[in-house]
């Protein structure tokens, strides 16, 4: 069985929000909206009360290096 994504998966998480949210500029996104849409994705599978700003910010960053 194949584990899901933790927080400090903000690489591949932001993958899976790239494919759910393709129109979605990451450079004008909001935190209050990032995490509730990677709570919402179908392979996350981590303590909600585990993430803070910094989590956050580490999966913009990884999100706006693949819109580039």
């Amino acid at each position: 069985m194949s584990k899901g994504l933790l927080w400090s998966d903000s690489q591949e998480i932001a993958l899976d929000l790239i494919e759910q949210h393709p129109d979605v500029d990451p450079f004008k996104l909001h935190f209050t909206d990032l995490r509730q849409w990677i709570l919402e994705l179908e392979r996350f599978d981590d303590d909600p009360k585990h993430c803070g700003e910094r989590v956050l910010e580490a999966v913009q960053l990884a999100w706006m290096a693949e819109a580039d």
